[in-house]
């Protein structure tokens, strides 16, 4: 392997497949807990990558369990102190390092005024393990400063959560299927390459999503800036109309996030549009699409449209690590970030 992040990204896979097979009974814990609690929503709070992990579960408790979901503002809690009523609510917190003390505030506020608080973390032995009523932890292995296992599995703790408390455990096969998803996806790595030529000589562009994976071009949106220091912005395809598209010119990125699912009759509306601005049309999909000029495409393995979030994050994650190989960029040491980030 090239570099830390290579093989953490190769590992993936098989980090994931142990991660379902051992975090069984964290997860029934959790839920027990939430549906001893029966809330009438959960309090999100996370940062970074986990933050993306936190706009997937919007749909995955919204759709299969019916629950809202609301992103919090830590802040409120820290630097204004001035704490939502969280009554009725579960917390959920979301932290690889589970030391971020903007985080661990909120969770430590909610279990002192008896509210339950889960977290997904990576670290069981962190400050926010210890202030948390009970902790969901990741069991990844990851050694690269850009998430990169941390991410997919936090993603797989919040769906095994959404699926159980929706009582739609048949879908823990479908989840169960991931790892081999994501083997496939690799070997379809090649497809990163003629991507990242395309972003080598960039300053911007965007990514689009919706749904399930408006929380991927998030992320995916996340790993250009950390590993390449592209503007990329992300939007919902929805969004994206709304006056973003005004950006676009002749040649201008985009990549477009494209699965099989509820928002698939949205996205040809989109591409008609970019198609008329002349902009270059990067494709992340599970659809057939023709080859055509200004078009390139990462063809990720057809899956269910709730898990298609994770072939997709790690397409994302193979063009960001093959763009900053072509810039000669060290994905190992990007500028500025460290692993822990804490704010208050």
């Amino acid at each position: 392997m090239g570099s830390v992040l290579e093989s953490d990204i190769a590992k993936e896979p098989e980090v994931l497949e142990r991660f379902l097979l051992d975090s069984l009974e964290d997860i029934e814990e959790a839920v027990r807990i939430i549906e001893r609690v029966r809330p009438s929503f959960l309090y999100i709070v996370a940062r970074g990558s986990s933050e993306n992990a936190a706009r997937y579960s919007q749909y995955a408790f919204g759709e299969m369990a019916g629950i809202p979901v609301a992103l919090g503002n830590p802040s409120l809690f820290t630097l204004y102190s001035k704490a939502p009523d969280l009554s009725g609510s579960v917390v959920c917190a979301i932290s690889q390092s589970g030391q971020s003390p903007d985080i661990v505030s909120v969770a430590e506020h909610a279990v002192e005024n008896g509210i339950c608080a889960i977290a997904i973390t990576n670290d069981p032995s962190s400050p926010l393990s210890r202030r948390a009523t009970h902790t969901v932890c990741i069991r990844a292995g990851e050694k690269s400063i850009a998430a990169t296992q941390t991410y997919l599995n936090s993603l797989a703790a919040v769906g095994m959560i959404a699926i159980f408390l929706g009582g739609q455990r048949d879908r823990l096969k479908e989840l169960q299927s991931v790892p081999a998803v994501l083997c496939e996806t690799l070997e379809r790595g090649s497809a990163a390459e003629s991507i990242a030529r395309c972003l080598k000589n960039r300053d911007g562009l965007f990514v689009l999503g919706r749904g399930y994976n408006y929380s991927s071009a998030h992320e995916i949106s996340l790993k250009l800036k950390e590993l390449n220091y592209l503007l990329a912005h992300p939007y919902s395809t929805a969004e994206f109309l709304h006056g973003p598209i005004a950006v676009v010119e002749k040649e201008f990125p985009v990549i477009i996030i494209s699965c099989t699912g509820a928002i698939s009759s949205t996205i040809p509306i989109i591409c008609e549009n970019l198609s008329a601005l002349g902009a270059q049309k990067l494709f992340i999909t599970n659809h057939k699409i023709r080859s055509q000029e200004n078009v390139e495409i990462f063809q990720i393995p057809d899956c269910p449209e709730w898990v298609s979030p994770f072939p997709v994050a790690l397409a994302g994650q193979l063009i960001a690590l093959k763009t900053a190989v072509l810039k000669s960029i060290n994905p190992d040491k990007p500028r500025t970030i460290k692993k822990i980030t804490r704010t208050k």
